[in-house]
């Protein structure tokens, strides 16, 4: 997997600023108890209606990891934190300790789990593995953009694989920046996803400002996957580190 550095001590997200965290879900019995001291009452619930202890474990950590870095950031204890949740499911904090108006987001996908934070300004992150069996063209048909179809069927067979992933996991950070999820409708907007093209918001209800406030940038999160941020306003730059680095937390 592609190495992302550890940051060392003295972290500090500035309003300049926009961090992802890479994590991966797989840990030692020691390491998924401290995720698990963590939690909630209400996100223990949650995690023992999954079937799968993978799918229990991978919840674990990606909640427990991002109380954790939401814990460092505000200067609390992480269990401690009380989340409340948007009309369309986004999570949020229900109270900024020290007044510090951090916005965050987290995707997590067959083992691996990003977190993405900043101040002021809404984010949203998608981690997808690209996977051989996903009925591209179909799935493409029903759930993108007229344009973004056409842009893919245009793409040599070889390319369009990636192209559709870079297309998912762009268009899927996007509703989650945005805060309406799904109910956004996914042909309200284009994105880039020719391979090598820069992320890029192309359209948004043909509203030009609109598309011009969001930025996109794809993420190296690891071989055989693909990820993306969207990041409300410009004016930003990005860090991006391994979670968990024990000389941190």
């Amino acid at each position: 997997m592609t190495a992302w550095p550890s940051p060392g001590r003295g972290v500090e997200l500035t309003r300049d600023a926009v961090h992802v965290w890479r994590t991966a879900t797989e840990v030692s019995p020691t390491r998924l108890e401290s995720f698990r001291d963590v939690l909630a009452p209400d996100e223990h619930v949650r995690a023992a209606r999954f079937l799968y202890e993978e799918d229990r474990r991978r919840y674990t950590v990606a909640r427990g990891a991002l109380r954790l870095l939401l814990g460092r950031y505000l200067g609390v204890e992480p269990g401690s934190l009380e989340f409340r949740y948007g009309a369309h499911g986004k999570p949020s904090l229900a109270q900024s300790p020290g007044g510090r108006d951090v916005r965050f987001n987290l995707s997590h996908s067959h083992g691996l789990a990003l977190h993405a934070f900043a101040v002021g300004r809404e984010v949203g992150v998608d981690v997808e593995r690209v996977r051989p069996e996903t009925d591209v063209t179909g799935v493409a048909r029903h759930s993108f953009s007229p344009a973004e179809v056409d842009a893919l069927m245009k793409l040599p067979a070889g390319e369009q694989r990636e192209a559709f992933f870079n297309c998912w996991t762009r268009k899927e950070a996007f509703i989650k920046a945005h805060g309406e999820g799904i109910a956004l409708g996914l042909s309200r907007f284009d994105v880039t996803l020719r391979p090598g093209e820069p992320a890029k918001l192309l359209r948004f209800d043909d509203d030009p400002a609109e598309a011009a406030r969001w930025s996109l940038r794809a993420l190296d999160a690891g071989d055989g996957y693909k990820a993306a941020l969207a990041v409300e306003g410009g004016g930003w730059h990005l860090q991006c580190w391994e979670y968990p680095d024990d000389r941190v937390m």
